[in-house]
């Protein structure tokens, strides 16, 4: 929680200087207000909560697995389209969205191979998926929701900065309320390496991650734009390895790519 609050405020202090440079005005007072509604929805489900689930996600099972657990966007995308608009699926969809699941599955039971977890572990580890779950469907949700917002050309970073400003508005007075603004600030100061990485990943995520994200909603379809975002377990199989030095078999990269491969067959096929 206490990184989620710093980078959405430093992610809304990058944004409000980059349209202030380009637009002239730090903020796009003169959107309709339906945008805002869409926009600032998007927000608090994206980037709020959704991102809040996947951090607490990440603590409990790793980075590796819950990345893979936000690929669960499509499906979920198609999902609410299927039951909230009627959208039929066809046997492609369908037998795309099972590969996807089936490769899904294999990794995160690939986990436990070999060893024998206690009680305690199996529910923390249970938790994790849950969660990374939940921000999967969180994600999905906020970009289709983002989508009513950019409607008509609005510019994607005007989008990024109501998005990011009402975000961080939200959770930062949810966190006065709780009596938490000041531990969080002072545990942000204390720690001058955290924070720098916190800086180094609001840069790439938040700012220019959710800017271009946004752009590619907007020029393409949710689908396929949401197709191409939810590769990223695959990039993160190197990083796992070398950065985080989480054991990484050969079994898990194959479920990774089966996975990825039913993501690409929902909407590429």
């Amino acid at each position: 929680m206490t990184v989620n609050r710093g980078r959405l405020m430093l992610a809304a202090a990058l944004v409000m200087i980059v349209h202030t440079l380009l637009y002239g005005q730090p903020f796009p007072l003169a959107a309709e207000p339906y945008r805002f509604l869409w926009l600032g929805l998007s927000g608090l489900i994206g980037l709020a909560l959704g991102d809040s689930l996947l951090f607490q996600c990440y603590v409990l099972i790793g980075p590796r697995i819950g990345i893979l657990l936000l690929s669960l966007g499509p499906v979920f995308g198609t999902l609410i389209a299927w039951l909230l608009l009627g959208e039929r699926l066809t046997l492609v969809e369908l037998a795309a969205m099972a590969l996807a699941l089936g490769g899904m599955t294999w990794v995160v039971l690939e986990r436990g191979n070999g060893a024998n977890p206690t009680p305690a572990e199996g529910r923390r580890y249970g938790t994790g998926i849950l969660l990374g779950a939940g921000a999967a469907l969180c994600q999905s949700t906020g970009l289709v929701v983002a989508k009513l917002g950019l409607a008509g050309g609005f510019p994607a970073l005007s989008a990024v900065v109501i998005r990011m400003t009402v975000a961080m508005a939200v959770m930062w007075l949810w966190t006065a309320l709780r009596g938490q603004a000041g531990s969080t600030i002072r545990r942000l100061r204390g720690d001058p390496q955290t924070s720098l990485a916190i800086f180094g990943g609001t840069v790439i995520g938040p700012f220019i991650g959710v800017w271009l994200s946004l752009v590619a909603v907007q020029a393409a379809l949710v689908g396929v734009a949401s197709t191409l975002m939810a590769m990223s377990p695959v990039l993160s199989l190197p990083l796992a390895r070398w950065v985080s030095h989480e054991r990484v078999s050969r079994y898990a990269v194959l479920g990774t790519v089966v996975a990825m491969i039913g993501v690409a067959c929902m909407f590429l096929v």
